[in-house]
C-alpha cells in the first residue's frame, strides 16, 4: 500500500512540476486592472474584456472595457477602453473576449496587440 501511495505523490509532483515548465498560467487580467498603467505590464500577457466598439480610423483597431461595465446602464458611467490590434476577424460589440499579447507604445499611448482573440460569448449591449 506504501508503494502505491508513493508513486501517486511522484506522479502528482511530476504532473505539477511539467505545468510549471511549461508555462502554464492562466491568470487573465481584467481591463480595469491594467488601464490605469499598462506599461507596467512587460511581455506577453492574457487580458478578458467586452469589445466595446471599432475604431472609425483603423478598422484593425477596437476597444475592449471591463466585464463589470455591463452592471453600468446610466449614460454617466466612466467606461475605461483599452485599444486593441489584431489581424484577422474582428469580434462583435458585445462579445466577451480572451486576448492574448503585448502592450506597444504609439505615440504617447499604448495598444495591445493581440495575437490570440478567443471569443468566450456575447452579451448583447446597445440597442
Amino acid at each position: 500500500m506504501k508503494k502505491y501511495t508513493i508513486a501517486a505523490a511522484l506522479v502528482a509532483v511530476s504532473i505539477t512540476f511539467v505545468l510549471l515548465l511549461s508555462g502554464c498560467d492562466n491568470k487573465a487580467f481584467n481591463v480595469n486592472e491594467i488601464a490605469s498603467d499598462p506599461a507596467a505590464f512587460k511581455g506577453t500577457i492574457t487580458i478578458t474584456g467586452i469589445m466595446a466598439g471599432v475604431s472609425p480610423q483603423a478598422p484593425n483597431i477596437f476597444g475592449i472595457m471591463d466585464i463589470k461595465e455591463l452592471q453600468c446602464k446610466t449614460q454617466n458611467c466612466n467606461k475605461v477602453f483599452i485599444p486593441v490590434s489584431c489581424q484577422g476577424a474582428l469580434p462583435v460589440p458585445g462579445d466577451e473576449v480572451r486576448l492574448t499579447g503585448s502592450f506597444v507604445n504609439r505615440g504617447g499611448g499604448y495598444l495591445f496587440a493581440a495575437d490570440l482573440v478567443k471569443v468566450v460569448r456575447n452579451h448583447k449591449i446597445g440597442g
